[in-house]
């Protein structure tokens, strides 16, 4: 009975280590691809911070130069005397009765 049990044992143990040992495998290939998905993350935030200070810039510039292109004129109306609207509150947004909404871009989800 005795060489039974210590057969069972070391066929217990090396089962034991091979499981051990591809957990590691496991574990390491996790943390290099969770490594590159961060790196990645990290260069597609950069890109799109890049993107929006060139479209920023570009505004300003176009806002700019229509500004100075603009002449403004004097106001006709009395301004001191337009007291309707003093004390009115902004008027809420309005949505579109057909039921179509708008989607926030920023929460797009893709999904593999």
């Amino acid at each position: 009975m005795l060489p039974t049990l210590v057969v069972l044992f070391v066929i217990s143990y090396s089962l034991m280590t091979m499981l051990i040992i591809e957990q590691g495998r496991t574990i390491d290939s996790q943390r290099s691809l969770i490594r590159s998905l961060f790196n990645d993350s990290k260069e597609l935030s950069h890109m799109k911070s890049e993107a929006i200070q060139k479209q920023h810039a570009t505004a300003q510039a176009q806002a700019g130069a229509q500004t100075h292109s603009q002449v403004q004129t004097p106001s006709t109306q009395d301004k001191t005397r337009d007291h309707s609207k003093v004390g009115s509150k902004p008027a809420p947004p309005k949505f579109p009765k057909d039921g179509v909404t708008l989607d926030d871009v920023r929460r797009v989800v893709i999904s593999i």
